[in-house]
């Protein structure tokens, strides 16, 4: 499977950038949609449109988890934060290749103001997890800003978010690493819309403890050249094999927060 790269029924809307700060007098318009309008695109996805307030700086990477109330005004999720009965998806906007959408190809780091996005409620979508249980049809909240779980059993106190699947815990791809250096090439099995993603965690032989993905190289034509990682490799490997977790493909099917766990 792969994520929605593509939208294609509303004139005008790229669901892969972030619109602001819309600051009055600036010259900058927004929101250039009526909140709440709905756009759609390839692998079933579609995108709902909302307004972000930040009261500090803030970083946006694929796959965070977000909610929205009914004036369609959204939130990073967390269990303190979360409302049962409100709507919830993701934001897939940094998982893209400039070349395919126009949008950035890393997380997005925003200062305080006011924002408009497109959030992403159904379809294939890149979702940060820190547990992905195959086969289940519903996630949790965690206290993480942005970031859900989906373990096997319920956890106590958290928010229940109904209607997500994942299809597997972690995703493998191969690579070639060069002792000192923070960049994987020679990759197999990896593509813009099948992964892996920004902000995933990996693991592998030379690759240090606690890495992630911070970086994702383009060629012209949209296919992934290199991956950037947060550290150093420490050691020489040809296609060795690299798992990636935390930030998986997950199928959206319109998820609401349902309960409290």
């Amino acid at each position: 499977m792969t994520i929605a790269i593509s939208q294609t029924d509303r004139l005008g809307a790229n669901p892969f950038v972030v619109e602001g700060p819309i600051v009055s007098g600036s010259g900058i318009p927004g929101p250039n949609f009526s909140l709440g309008a709905v756009a759609g695109g390839d692998r079933e996805s579609e995108w709902v449109y909302c307004q972000l307030v930040l009261a500090s700086q803030t970083t946006l990477q694929p796959g965070q988890w977000f909610q929205w109330t009914r004036d369609y005004v959204a939130s990073l999720l967390t269990t303190a934060a979360a409302v049962v009965g409100n709507r919830c998806g993701v934001f897939a906007g940094a998982s893209q290749a400039p070349t395919q959408s126009g949008g950035p190809a890393q997380a997005i780091s925003l200062a305080a103001g006011t924002y408009y996005v497109w959030l992403q409620r159904n379809g294939q979508a890149p979702a940060l997890v820190t547990t992905a249980t195959a086969a289940l049809v519903v996630a949790e909240t965690t206290a993480t800003a942005g970031l859900a779980t989906a373990p096997a059993s319920p956890t106590a106190t958290t928010k229940a978010i109904q209607g997500v699947n994942f299809a597997a815990a972690n995703q493998t791809f191969t690579a070639t690493t060069v002792n000192g250096s923070a960049v994987l090439t020679s990759l197999g099995s990896v593509s813009p819309a099948g992964g892996p993603f920004i902000g995933a965690a990996i693991s592998g032989t030379g690759i240090p403890g606690s890495t992630t993905i911070s970086g994702i190289t383009y060629t012209p034509s949209g296919t992934v050249q290199s991956i950037t990682m947060s550290a150093n490799a420490t050691a020489n490997g040809t296609a060795i094999t690299v798992t990636a977790t935390g930030v998986l493909e997950a199928t959206l099917m319109r998820p609401f927060l349902s309960k409290v766990n």
